[in-house]
Order: structure tokens, then C-alpha cells, then sequence
């Protein structure tokens, strides 16, 4: 019997259902007499909490409103975002619209700094 490579078992787990994923966990703790339980019950329970009091990991900067100069945060989103600046405008005008998605709370602090320097109204969600 050919060995498979770890890319080829993971490729082969992507492609089972979730019922069987859950037998095959289950073959394989009859096989080898081990458990796919957490040891320690409490463990996850206060890692849980310090995620949730820690806030969230990924964070999204959502424009509201361009405010007073629309000049100003279309050259902002422009250079926050890479884009050109008819697309920059055509995002601005869509306004309350995500400026950027799945980003760190710090960078998303950065970024709605320069927003609103350029005037604008902006949340991060």
C-alpha cells in the first residue's frame, strides 16, 4: 500500500461531509485507543472569555459619510485602498459603504484617522 503525503489526506478530509469527518474521528479513537475530547474543561471556557474581553481580531471601516470635503476623502480612500481614482470616487459616492474588511482593530484605527482628518464620518464595526 502507497504511503499518502499529508497534502493528499488533507485534500481527502476537504472533500468528506461533516457526518463523516465525525466517524472517521471516531474510527480513529477506537483504533488508537485515544480521545479527541480537551482534557481540561475549564481551559477553553476562560480562553472564551479573554477573547471576548480582548474585542474582536478582525474588524471592518465602514464610510458613512464624506462629510464637508469630498475632494479630500476621495484622496484618502485612494490612498488607502490602492485604487484609482474614478474607482476611489465611484466608493466614496456609494457611501456608507466598507472601506476595507477583515483588518486588524489597529489598522482600522489608522485608517479612520486619516478619514476623518479628510473630513469624513466613519465607523468601525
Amino acid at each position: 500500500m502507497a504511503k499518502l503525503s499529508t497534502s493528499e489526506i488533507i485534500a481527502s478530509l476537504k472533500e468528506m461531509t461533516i457526518i463523516e469527518l465525525n466517524e472517521l474521528v471516531k474510527e480513529i479513537e477506537n483504533e488508537f485507543g485515544v480521545t479527541a475530547a480537551a482534557p481540561v474543561a475549564a481551559g477553553p471556557a476562560v480562553a472564551a472569555e479573554e477573547v471576548k474581553a480582548a474585542g474582536p481580531s478582525e474588524v471592518s471601516v465602514m464610510l458613512k459619510n464624506f462629510g464637508q470635503n469630498k475632494v479630500a476623502c476621495i484622496k484618502a480612500v485612494q490612498a488607502i485602498t490602492g485604487l484609482g481614482l474614478i474607482d476611489a470616487k465611484k466608493l466614496v459616492d456609494t457611501a456608507p459603504v466598507a472601506i476595507k474588511e477583515k483588518i486588524s482593530p489597529a489598522e482600522a484605527e489608522e485608517i479612520k484617522n486619516k478619514l476623518v482628518e479628510a473630513g469624513a464620518e466613519v465607523e468601525i464595526k
